[in-house]
């Protein structure tokens, strides 16, 4: 081969190489920018996890935009040297100097594409720079000259230490060492300009510059991230100054973060501790589920709750439960993040204050007057359930009504409470009548009182009722006993009054029956002597009735003491038509006991017959018998009266029972009856007769039969 064409066929073998060189240079500068990519998108994936999926899209779309760009960038370089390299080529095989033009045209080439260059790294909003290994800046982009606040050119050609008072190189010449060797470094770097208190926090990606095999300087890109630090920092004091529990878990419930709050809220000494547990360490309830975590088919909206865990020394603490999810870029739920609070005193508190207020509900209700909350509207605010027993009625029929919309309503009642709303009076007091639900009328006593409020005001009346029916029966019974008392005293005093003038009037008629010798005279003296012996007798009876009674007991005679008893209410019976069909029975064995008493138990049954009888006729008969069974001796009433109803018979004998009207009787007389007999060892049964009429049987034992028996008890009683 000639000389010549070793020439030719060198340089062709040359431009080859160049070729393959220049691929190579420019597959590995993309590979590069890929590499600084994916590197920026790895130290910014966490916080990018946190971002919305929309948000979370920005940074892969813009390293893809990057991608393109350089990509462009790249195509545009490569047809520029190539058309250098045509140049050249052309230069070289015309073996002549370049002319002017054509170097215009090289050197316009080059401009551009340092120009595009520069462009493309000031477009990127991060810093880029590149140095030498003493620090000395060869390029920087804009980002870099906005920070120093400095022209490119008063930049460039000077060193690293001029512009930073950290770090210094001191501090960072170890790392250079590994650094060669590595070739590659990313990490966060602390920061500050001089001239400037700030820190910055550089988020930076380091590549060695190679020349051949050596490392000839220094290749950055480095993203700002103080404010993101910065908010990091405040978000980390308020996590952990925070009052309330603060907590990340994962979907099943373990959790992953914590601050100091919730671990002493649960009792912890450290949060690796509380880190360290479980899902189901918390539950207050074994046999469930994690307590904080979710089902599979949640959808990690907002969940607020109230929920039950377990502290380390085994209490149940209560807690307000709010939550919430975090997506991924693909929308799947990466974890949950939520507050706890404490409301374990506040339950404790509400649990407290329910039973204060359920017993003083049940004091209310146990009270055995009726309660009753009047606002200053006039409106009843408060009844307490006793108005059931008092008037046959429910609370629910007075609240939120006004005291003259209901009906029936007591004038007296009204004026106390406007005595006592209106300050007239402390305490007001009154008595009033009110009907019950069954149509009865009741008598009530009320005492009335202001209700203050917490700040000391009237805000109300509070009212004390008290059912005093049975009080007032009883006051006129008394009442009633005190005048029959006084009668008597009277009635005495009048008998014995009586008793002269009569014993005269029989005298007289008797000396004048012996002189008389007519016939007519006769018979009229024997008349006057009669119907004064009569008189004599009814004197006898009264004075009888009216005595005192004699302390201890005596013997009596049924049948004597009902005759006595018939002829003191003899003159009532005759007036009102009633014939009295009776027996008497001289050989009757005795009975002991109080003939007062007994009497006045004779009376009232002969009262009773009489009222019933004249309640539907004009005239009757009233049959007593007398009479013994070897035991006891029986007296027996029987009227032709309208009887006993059969469903009202178990009750006859029950204090203030009554059938009459009202004002007609007490209810008191049967059960008084029945008092005395069961006093004297008796008893007294009521039936209705076969034919009509009402039936009432009295039973005493006899004197010596009760002596008997009362011996045979002391005997035993002693013997035990």
């Amino acid at each position: 081969m000639t000389d010549e064409e070793n020439l030719e066929a060198r340089p062709s073998r040359n431009a080859g190489r160049l070729e393959k060189e220049e691929n190579r240079l420019w597959r590995l500068a993309l590979m590069f920018v890929v590499l600084l990519a994916t590197a920026l998108a790895a130290v910014s994936w966490e916080r990018l996890q946190a971002f919305p999926f929309h948000l979370g899209l920005i940074l892969p779309i813009a390293v893809l935009c990057v991608a393109v760009a350089f990509s462009a960038f790249s195509y545009g370089r490569r047809k520029q040297v190539s058309e250098m390299k045509d140049l050249v080529q052309n230069l070289k095989e015309r073996a002549v100097g370049p002319s002017e033009e054509q170097l215009d045209q090289l050197g316009q080439v080059i401009m551009r594409s340092q120009r595009s260059f520069k462009e493309l790294i000031d477009s990127f909003d991060d810093i880029a720079f590149a140095c030498s290994l003493d620090g000395t800046l060869r390029t920087v982009n804009r980002r870099v000259t906005q920070l120093l606040g400095t022209a490119y050119a008063d930049i460039v050609g000077r060193k690293l230490d001029e512009f930073l008072d950290e770090p210094r190189r001191s501090a960072v010449e170890g790392a250079l060492t590994r650094f060669l060797e590595k070739r590659r470094w990313s990490g966060i770097i602390q920061a500050r300009l001089k001239n400037s208190h700030r820190v910055l926090h550089l988020d930076c990606v380091l590549n060695a510059i190679v020349k051949g095999e050596d490392v000839v300087g220094i290749s950055a890109l480095a993203r700002d991230i103080t404010e993101e630090r910065e908010k990091e920092k405040r978000f980390t004091e308020l996590f952990e100054t925070l009052h309330e529990g603060v907590y990340i878990c994962t979907p099943e419930g373990k959790l992953l973060d914590i601050n100091a709050a919730l671990v002493r809220m649960l009792g912890y000494a450290s949060k690796e501790e509380l880190l360290s547990l479980s899902i189901d360490a918390l539950n207050a309830d074994p046999k469930q589920g994690a307590t904080l975590g979710r089902k599979s088919d949640d959808r990690g909206g907002v969940r607020a709750r109230e929920i039950s865990l377990r502290r380390k020394n085994g209490t149940i603490a209560s807690f307000l439960d709010t939550s919430a999810a975090v997506w991924d870029s693909t929308g799947k739920i990466l974890r949950y993040q939520g507050t706890l609070v404490d409301v374990t005193e506040q339950r404790e508190m509400e649990k407290a204050l329910r039973r204060q207020e359920e017993f003083q509900r049940y004091l209310l209700e146990s009270f055995p007057d009726l309660i009753l909350v009047i606002d200053l509207n006039q409106r009843y605010s408060f009844v307490s359930s006793r108005i059931r027993d008092l008037l046959g009625c429910r609370p629910e029929d007075f609240l939120g009504k006004r005291l003259e919309e209901l009906p029936d309503h007591s004038p007296e009642f009204v004026n106390v409470y406007r005595d006592v709303s209106s300050g007239r009076k402390k305490l007001g007091t009154c008595e009033y009548s009110s009907r019950h639900r069954d149509g009865s009328w009741r008598t009530m006593r009320a005492a009335a009182s202001p209700l203050l409020d917490a700040e000391g005001r009237v805000s109300g009346v509070i009212v004390s009722v008290r059912d005093i029916t049975v009080e007032k029966k009883f006051e006129q019974q008394i009442i009633q006993s005190e005048r029959l008392a006084a009668m008597g005293q009277m009635i005495g005093g009048f008998a014995h009054e009586l008793n002269n003038p009569l014993t005269s009037i029989l005298g007289v008629s008797e000396l004048l029956q012996d002189e008389e010798s007519a016939e007519p005279f006769r018979k009229q003296l024997g008349m006057l002597q009669q119907q004064a012996r009569r008189a004599a007798d009814i004197v006898q009876n009264l004075m009888y009735f009216s005595r005192p009674p004699a302390p201890g007991r005596s013997q009596i005679n049924v049948s004597e003491l009902m005759q006595r008893t018939l002829a003191l209410h003899s003159y009532s019976l005759r007036k009102n038509n009633i014939t009295v069909d009776f027996l008497p029975q001289p050989s009757l064995p005795q009975v002991s006991g109080d003939p007062h008493q007994l009497m006045q138990v004779f009376l009232n049954l002969v009262l009773n017959a009489e009222q019933a009888i004249r309640e539907v006729r004009d005239c009757g008969t009233l049959r007593v018998r007398v009479g013994t069974d070897g035991q006891s001796v029986n007296a027996i009433f029987q009227d032709d009266g309208p009887g006993v109803p059969p469903e009202i018979l178990p009750n006859i004998f029950d204090p203030f029972y009554t059938t009459r009207r009202p004002g007609r009787g007490t209810g008191l007389g049967l059960s008084v009856c029945r008092a005395i007999l069961r006093e004297h060892g008796g008893n007294i049964e009521a039936a209705s007769a076969p034919g009509g009429g009402a039936v009432f049987t009295v039973t005493l034992p006899i004197a010596s039969t009760l002596a008997q028996t009362g011996t045979e008890a002391a005997a035993t009683s002693s013997g035990a």
